[in-house]
C-alpha cells in the first residue's frame, strides 16, 4: 500500500542560489568614461607647466621675488642704522640687483637719508594715567644714479602701531614695544624693496 510521495536520499531540498563570483582588486583602474577625465588633466598639467616656465622666461618672477629695471646697488646711510643692515639681507635675498661695496662701482645708489622713531601718549585713563601709546617710525629714502639723476626721488615711508599699556605690565609692556618696533622695521624694509620696483632710468 503506497502511502505517499518518496523521495530519495540524494535530492537536495534546499533552494539553490547561484553564487556570486568574487573578484581580486590589484589596483584603481580607469572605467572607459574616466579615460578622457584623466586625459584632459593631464592634459592641463602639462599645458601649465609650459606656460609657468614662458612666464619666467619672459621676466615674469614668482612670488617673493623683486624684478628691478637696475641691475647694481650701493645702499648708503649717514650712520651705521638696523634698518641699513635689514634692508641689504633683504635685498641680497629677494632682488634681481647685484649689491656692491663701493658707490662708483653702482648703476644706482639707495640713499636712507633719515630714520625717526617717535613714540607719544595716545590716551589717557580717568586717573590721568597713560592708557595708550602710539609708536611711530619715519623713513625717508632715494634711488639716482653717479650724475645725481633720480631713479626714484626722495619718498618716505611711515609705519605706525599702538599698544594699551599698564603699570602693573610695565616689564610685558616694554617687552611688547620693543617686539613691535622690530615689527616696524622689517615692514618699513618690505615697503622700500616693493618701491624699488618702481624705479626707472631718468630720460635723458
Amino acid at each position: 500500500m503506497s502511502m505517499g510521495p518518496r523521495f530519495d536520499a540524494d535530492i537536495d531540498l534546499q533552494p539553490s542560489f547561484p553564487r556570486k563570483r568574487e573578484s581580486m582588486s590589484l589596483g584603481p583602474r580607469f572605467r572607459g568614461d574616466d579615460e578622457p577625465a584623466f586625459r584632459s588633466t593631464f592634459a592641463r598639467l602639462v599645458v601649465g607647466l609650459v606656460l609657468s616656465g614662458g612666464l619666467v622666461a619672459c621676466g615674469f618672477h614668482l612670488r617673493g621675488q623683486a624684478d628691478y629695471a637696475f641691475s647694481t646697488m650701493f645702499v648708503n646711510s649717514p650712520t651705521a642704522l638696523p634698518i641699513t643692515t635689514e634692508l641689504k639681507r633683504s635685498l641680497e635675498g629677494i632682488g634681481s640687483a647685484q649689491l656692491v661695496a663701493a658707490a662708483d662701482k653702482a648703476q644706482v645708489v639707495l640713499d636712507v637719508n633719515s630714520v625717526e622713531d617717535n613714540k607719544q601718549i595716545l590716551s589717557l585713563s580717568a586717573a590721568g594715567k597713560v592708557r595708550e601709546f602710539l609708536l611711530t617710525k619715519r623713513v625717508l629714502f632715494r634711488v639716482h644714479d653717479n650724475d645725481g639723476k633720480d631713479w626714484l626721488p626722495t619718498a618716505e615711508v611711515l609705519i605706525r602701531r599702538s599698544y594699551t599699556y599698564s603699570d602693573t605690565e610695565a616689564l610685558a609692556k616694554e617687552a611688547q614695544e620693543q617686539r613691535l618696533w622690530r615689527e616696524m622695521q622689517t615692514d618699513a624694509v618690505q615697503q622700500i624693496v616693493r618701491r624699488l620696483q618702481s624705479a626707472r632710468k631718468p630720460v635723458a
